[in-house]
């Protein structure tokens, strides 16, 4: 399997017979994602587009954590700004990936480590996974048009409970919602998400494509999609600059519990 990985960037990229598989490896940080994990995972994904060698791709984390979101801190220090942010230009090739995307799950996926996945195709966890939305807790709102997808995939009371309590729920109940197809063991995860891959890449991609586009309701779906992630981003991006994230933040960094009850 050809492979290729920038030293210290916390990401993996590995490339062999019409799989992509892209990896986040930053293990002392739980995968927390920085923006320049974003800009390496935005620009394969958009080799891969154009890439007729890459007939599906594969997301995944390690045996014991998938990711647990935004780096905070890079977060903080280089909030997005612009359309070109490495975080947006992420989004934006997931939601509008025309070949299959997949993704292995174990441990802890937490914010956009779960918003990716409403994106996937085939989501696969072991048992050991653990999803949350923690947004309304940091004093922010849901992205990745998560506002819109999650209801559609799991209904909207099961999706507003954990939208607006931030409450984790393990794979079994991720099952459930519909977000992950099947629960698995963690040591027989990337296996079976990989033979699944496989399957995908023996069949015709034309017919594949065209099927996702149908599915995701073609052209109006996708304006559908990023017409809700502009205005996700625009409510984010005032919400980040607001005394409730500050405190959320500062209370996270000084591993005690914020206090909400000075804001209306």
């Amino acid at each position: 399997m050809d492979h290729a990985s920038v030293a210290n960037s916390g990401v993996v990229i590995e490339q062999a017979d019409g799989l992509l598989i892209l990896g986040f490896d930053r293990p002392e940080k739980k995968n927390a994602i920085t923006g320049a994990m974003y800009q390496l995972l935005a620009d394969a994904l958009a080799r891969a587009e154009t890439d007729p060698a890459v007939r599906a791709i594969l997301f995944r984390g390690s045996d014991k954590i998938f990711s647990a979101g935004n780096d905070l801190e890079d977060f903080m220090q280089r909030p997005p700004s612009g359309p070109d942010a490495p975080v947006l230009q992420f989004l934006r090739r997931i939601s509008g990936a025309g070949k299959p995307l997949l993704a292995a799950v174990a441990g802890p996926a937490v914010g956009i480590g779960t918003t990716l996945l409403l994106h996937c195709d085939m989501v696969y966890a072991a048992d050991n996974a653990r999803f949350s939305l923690p947004f309304v807790p940091l004093g922010l709102c849901p992205e990745a048009a998560s506002s819109l997808l999650l209801p559609r995939i799991a209904g909207y009371q099961r999706a507003a409970e954990k939208l607006l309590t931030g409450d984790a729920f393990d794979a079994q109940e991720a099952l459930a919602m519909g977000i992950v197809n099947k629960v698995l063991p963690p040591a027989e995860l990337l296996a079976y998400a990989t033979a699944q891959a496989r399957k995908l890449i023996a069949l015709p991609a034309a017919s594949l494509r065209v099927t996702k586009a149908l599915m995701k309701g073609g052209t109006a779906g996708a304006v559908e999609i990023a017409t809700t992630m502009d205005a996700e981003l625009t409510r984010f991006s005032h919400m980040l600059r607001a005394p409730e994230a500050r405190e959320a933040m500062t209370a996270f960094f000084e591993k005690r519990k914020p206090d909400f009850s000075q804001f209306d």
